[in-house]
């Protein structure tokens, strides 16, 4: 992580952490970079966020004045994006979307010409122009100055290519969509009732400041709602720009990233699909998950916390699915990021072909109850590091045998160490946490009160 960009971009509230002087520059340096050797097209979208306009405006300007093209999405999703930069052979694509955080946020993250998030290297000089003096990329004068062009085609372009992933009609399923009043407002609707369901829409009224606001992922709960009182068969819920999704049986019960990727492993491994018999997770995933991935002889990778981080593992060796609990989902036949309609339409997939509910797809896969704290420190190596607290996380694991877990980790970005523990009850969880969190404040390693 930089100065300024982290997992998923440059994010920070809007014109406080994350201004138009930063976007403008940010443009700017894109237009410089990649037009190198000829004229560079880039491709931007943006979310509903009222202040994504105005970063959307800075940024087309920082890059033709750099002799670049601007395509512009207007409101799209994060993963059309970055389908549209990949298919249709931009230079790079850029995001204007804090995902799930609340409407007074926004972030801009950038993707590669595959549709990748962008390499390090190229963020470390992004990051160090961003630090000096603006004059040092010079302005195209003449000729050379780039221009924008509406590009509303790609989203629809996005749409067709969602549509013709499916292989099955979805006539005869009541089907609930909730758009967060983000990116998919204009689109979930679009291919769900495309490819033949009865479909449902809430929160697809977008006003610039009730992005994520009690809806979408994040507050899935109105959708559960929604799905018993309308006795519809499935509901799918978004983030702000639809990186994520997660499901809703027809019960109104939640079924997470974690038992999205069971269920879809389950439904490749028995089709002979899933490659190298291995699915790619985090360290946040459940023990649950990997219980019922063990009694289905499915085998996984476990890496950091990030989306990124998956999708490396997954193109390094060659796997085809992964994600996170949150709901980010990479299917990597079709993608090179977590695409939340993608996922809906997956899933739909494997209740059509398997002709069972959604809640007996999942059925096999128990959480485990889990208990997390945050306990704030004064130095957080030295906190993991004392021999004391060693202990007391290996006695908490010996005591929860291969029946549980146990996961303490640093924060990225506070003085924060994170304990936590999943086990089959929430006493054993809890048991194992105050023991490690007592360790931490009997050595004064914790600032008690914050």
């Amino acid at each position: 992580m930089g100065k300024y960009f982290g997992t998923d971009g440059f994010r920070g509230e809007a014109n406080v952490g994350l201004t138009v002087d930063h976007a403008l520059r940010i443009g700017r340096f894109l237009g410089h970079y990649y037009s190198r050797e000829r004229r560079a097209r880039i491709v931007l979208g943006k979310d509903t966020r009222l202040s994504s306009y105005m970063l959307e405006d800075a940024l087309a300007a920082g890059i033709t004045s750099s002799g670049a093209d601007a395509y512009l999405m207007h409101v799209t999703t994060t993963p059309s994006v970055s389908y549209l930069t990949r298919t249709e052979r931009f230079d790079c694509g850029v995001m204007i979307s804090a995902s799930h955080n609340p409407y007074y946020d926004n972030g801009i993250k950038l993707l590669n010409g595959q549709g990748e998030k962008m390499e390090e290297i190229v963020i470390k000089e992004l990051e160090a122009y961003l630090d000096t003096d603006p004059a040092s990329i010079p302005y195209a004068v003449r000729d050379r100055i780039g221009k924008t062009v509406d590009y509303y085609g790609g989203r629809n372009q996005y749409i067709g290519y969602l549509i013709s992933l499916s292989r099955n009609s979805f006539q005869g399923y009541k089907v609930g969509l909730d758009c967060a009043n983000g990116s998919t407002w204009m689109i979930a609707k679009s291919v769900f009732d495309a490819l033949g369901a009865q479909t449902y829409v809430i929160n697809n009224q977008p006003t610039g400041t009730n992005i994520n606001r009690d809806s979408g992922s994040t507050h899935i709960e109105g959708l559960q709602q929604f799905v018993k009182e309308n006795r519809l068969d499935v509901g799918f819920a978004f983030d702000g720009d639809a990186d994520r999704c997660l499901a809703v049986d027809e019960n109104g019960r939640v079924v997470d990233g974690d038992a999205i990727l069971y269920i879809y492993a389950r439904f490749m491994k028995e089709r002979g699909n899933l490659t190298d018999n291995t699915v790619v997770t985090t360290v946040m995933s459940n023990f649950g998950l990997y219980k019922a991935f063990d009694e289905a002889g499915i085998q996984y990778k476990v890496t950091d916390v990030g989306d990124r981080f998956v999708y490396e593992c997954m193109r390094e060796h060659g796997h085809l699915l992964g994600g996170e609990q949150s709901g980010h989902i990479i299917f990597g036949k079709y993608a090179s990021t977590g695409d939340g309609m993608l996922t809906a339409i997956k899933v739909m997939q494997a209740m059509i072909t398997r002709e069972q509910p959604l809640s007996k797809l999942a059925e096999p896969f128990e959480v485990y109850p889990q208990v997390l704290r945050n306990v704030r420190v004064r130095d957080k190596e030295a906190a993991l590091a004392h021999p004391d607290v060693q202990q007391a996380i290996q006695a908490a694991q010996d005591l929860l045998g291969k029946e549980g877990r146990v996961l303490v980790r640093k924060s990225g970005t506070e003085p924060v160490i994170r304990v936590m523990a999943e086990a089959h009850t929430q006493e054993s969880c809890g048991l194992c946490v105050d023991r490690i969190i007592t360790a931490m404040r009997n050595n004064n390693l914790v600032l008690e009160g914050k």
